[in-house]
Order: C-alpha cells, then structure tokens, then sequence
C-alpha cells in the first residue's frame, strides 16, 4: 500500500508517493506562489496526486505538513506567518473531497521532526527537539518516538518564541521588526526568519535582498562587514532561542534542519558555540544537522498515515 505526503512550505509545495519503508516512488515540487490563492496552489499539487490516482494505485492516505498555527482537529490552516492568503483555509476538507482519500493534517516541522525522530539524526534517541530554519523558524517535540502536539496544537511552535528586545535593530538599518500575520515582534520566526534576514539585509543595504543573497555572496564569499554583522546577530538570537528551548524542554537532542540551516559550512558548529554561552549545562549540549534533509517534511507527512490504515 501507498501513501503519499505533501510538504508546504512559504518558497515550495511538494509532494511524493512512498512505499510501505518510507522510500519515494514519485516526486513533485513547485513554487509556492504567494500571488495565488491556497485553493489556486493546492490544486497544482492535485492534479499530480489524482494522476498518481488515476493508476489505480493502492493508496491509503495523504499526510500533510503545512507551517502553523494549526488546527489539528478541525483540518484548519489557521494563520500561518510564511503563508498570506492562506487564513482559515479547510485544508482537509479541500483534499479529501477532491481526492477522496484519508488526510491529516499537522505542523510541518512535527512531520519533519517526526522523521528525524524516527529514521533519521534522532532514531534511537527518547527526546528529539527538531528546529528549522528556511523561509521562517518552526520547531517539534518528539518524545520516545511519538509527537508531543499540546493542548492547542501548539506545542513546540517556537516561532512566536521571544528572544530579543523588539525595539531591537542593527546600525544603520533601521526597525526591521515588524509583525508578520501572527509571529511577535523579536520572535524567533520575525527575527531569525529568511523572510526576516531578507527584511534585515534590504534594510541594511537600501535595496532588494533576499536570504540567499545575503548569505551566499555577501557573508560567504565576499564577508562584508555589515553582512557579518547581520548573521552574526541572527545567529545568536537563534542560539537563544535553543537555550530557552533547552531550559524548559531539556531534549536529548537537537537536530536543526531547514533550507538555510543545511548549507554546507560552519553552520552548525558556530550556533552550537553560540548556544553554549547561555545553556544551563552546555557540556550536555548536543546538536546534528538533519539526516533526511529537505525530505524530512515530505516522510513525516507520510508517516501520519498509520500502516494498513484505510478510509
């Protein structure tokens, strides 16, 4: 039996088709168009999903991993900050009257963790705290193997976490910390964001700049002093946000994933020195780079169908 999982992200929506081990047989990614409706970007999506359909293929479900907030129960994309347009959308109801199938719904970054958990940097390990960082900042708890969701389908959503003063700006560039449809003012997500690192650098820099800009070419290659300054206070608001993490959850592990977080440098290694300054017990601290990479999302939703199970 098949299942199939769709990934949405604020940059891209994929989706893919797995076997009973989790392996992918099909694979489709588009842009997330932000000019376009939820019903316009969901339906790109569905036509391949229906064709995969239309084979006659046993399927018996579709998982999806969609940024939050949530409504688990309901099948309700609330307000989500990385997805304007997307308010209040039914997202289930959506897909399963024009699928047909068994869908359920939950955080993109649990399925993620829930992959890396179970078969990726976290398997083996009782408490996984999964973080990542792309477009914005989403996290999950994973305790022995399953999801920890929260009374409201908000449990480890350390997007809206705190973490610096939110009158907080660089020199020369101005209050770069405005509210983006539900994350706060000096959260982690509208601080540490990409979205918030192109904020801060077309800021700095008085002209258009995106993430991959800013950390590509002017803090990689050409390390521009105001460039280095910009990720150098990105990361250690992020580290802050892990230590706050470590006091109140205490997780085994960290694993830190996401589109920015797995460029190939000293990412990892700088972060984890940053976070040990503010830790409780620093020694303790452990942290790997995601195994599944940008398919940990698209695996977990997957995994949200149960084996053998069937509408």
């Amino acid at each position: 039996m098949y299942r199939i999982g769709i990934d949405i992200g604020g940059t891209f929506i994929r989706t893919a088709v797995f076997n009973e081990d989790f392996s992918i047989i099909k694979r489709e990614q588009f842009p997330n168009d932000r000019k376009k409706s939820a019903v316009e970007n969901i339906d790109i999506i569905l036509e391949k999903v229906n064709f995969f359909l239309l084979e006659n293929k046993p399927c018996t479900g579709i998982g999806i991993g969609c940024p939050g907030p949530l409504d688990f129960t309901a099948g309700k994309v609330l307000n989500p900050p990385n997805l304007p347009g997307w308010k209040n959308f039914d997202l289930v109801s959506y897909i399963t009257q024009k699928t047909g199938l068994k869908t359920i719904l939950n955080n993109d970054a649990n399925c993620a963790g829930l992959a890396e958990a179970q078969l990726g940097a976290g398997k083996g390990i009782n408490s996984v705290f999964y973080i990542t960082v792309s477009t914005g900042i989403g996290g999950a708890f994973i305790y022995k193997g399953e999801l920890v969701g929260g009374a409201n389908s908000s449990a480890g959503e350390v997007y809206n976490l705190i973490v610096c003063d939110t009158n907080y700006s660089l020199p020369s560039a101005g209050n770069y910390l405005s509210g983006n449809n539900g994350a706060n003012a000096g959260s982690l997500n509208e601080v540490c964001g990409g979205d918030a690192l192109a904020r801060q650098a077309s800021a700095a820099y008085g002209r258009p700049v995106d993430a991959k800009e800013l950390y590509d070419d002017l803090y990689l290659k050409k390390k521009e002093n105001l460039a280095v300054n910009i990720v150098d206070r990105w990361l250690e608001n992020l580290a802050k946000g892990i230590a706050n993490i470590s006091c109140v959850v205490d997780p085994d592990i960290f694993i830190v994933g996401g589109a920015i977080a797995l460029k190939g440098d000293r990412f990892l290694e700088t972060l984890m020195d940053k976070a040990k300054k503010y830790c409780i017990h620093p020694e303790a601290l452990r942290m790997e780079k995601s195994f599944l990479g940008e398919d940990a999302g698209l695996i977990g939703a997957a995994m949200l169908i149960p084996k053998g199970q069937r509408d």
